[in-house]
């Protein structure tokens, strides 16, 4: 379905740091209250109230809280490369602009909320299309994809992790698949891809469960499938990557 590649979340009060992670969709975020810090590899940004931060498919990053006693809230939409290429007559784009300040392009955004919230694909597709245009201001064209593999040494491991991301992994084993000792696995790991072998791991167990959370969905059994200790781990490790628990995601679902 068209509207498969669209969602939007809302973070009320976002009281923990995001570690390194990265998104393969645009993550677009209007704040509410607060600033956003966003740490890339080798600048930060700062977003405050009022103003839209953006970041690319597949762009490491992560979300420090400047100040965990300040009320930080946004609304973050997730759009999907696809999608965005679609809507751009097949153009592929970059934005290079991360922060928005226009008060026209925050109204489409919250437009676009709405009617996402309504569930009127006419609607939705009036205002996706006018958003899109809008923030497109502060983009460039590119004439290739976007890079999906940040592996160039651990293809063969990275594509391990996929098939199996419903087991527990150990370091020992992938640094052996590695043929390199465990410490200078980490470390290479971490050169290749800006986050330790684990915490990508976590990452990408995180983004696997949430495509199955339904309405109906079972959580402590999804948290066991992927391999967590409980509930708990599940939904501590889970607010760490998406600001909100699992169960606070599952009340919030959105059919479009």
């Amino acid at each position: 379905m068209f509207f498969d590649n669209l969602e939007y979340i809302s973070i009320e009060n976002q009281t923990t740091d995001f570690p390194k992670h990265f998104h393969e969709t645009f993550c677009i975020s209007l704040i509410h209250n607060g600033i956003e810090q966003i740490e890339f590899e080798n600048h930060s940004l700062f977003s405050e109230k009022g103003s839209i931060s953006i970041t690319n498919p597949y762009e490491i990053h992560a979300n420090p809280l400047i100040d965990k006693h300040n009320n930080l809230k946004f609304d973050t939409i997730y759009l999907s490369k696809d999608l965005m290429k679609y809507l751009l007559n097949g153009k592929n784009i970059t934005f290079f602009d991360r922060k928005i300040n226009n008060e026209n392009t925050n109204l489409l955004f919250l437009e676009l909320k709405k009617a996402m919230n309504i569930g009127n694909p006419e609607i939705i597709a009036f205002f996706l299309k006018k958003f899109v245009k809008a923030i497109q201001l502060h983009s460039l064209e590119n004439e290739n994809d976007y890079p999906e593999n940040l592996f160039s040494d651990f293809n063969e491991i990275n594509q391990y992790i996929e098939d199996h991301i419903n087991h527990k992994f150990c370091l020992n084993e992938l640094s052996k698949m590695a043929n390199i000792n465990k410490y200078g696995f980490v470390k290479k790991f971490k050169a290749s891809t800006g986050m330790t072998p684990m915490n990508y791991i976590l990452m990408k167990k995180i983004f696997s469960s949430k495509m199955y959370i339904t309405p109906t969905s079972e959580l402590t059994e999804l948290a066991y499938e992927y391999n967590f200790a409980d509930l708990a781990h599940f939904s501590k490790t889970f607010k760490r990557f998406i600001g909100i628990s699992p169960k606070k995601y599952q009340e919030n679902l959105i059919k479009i």
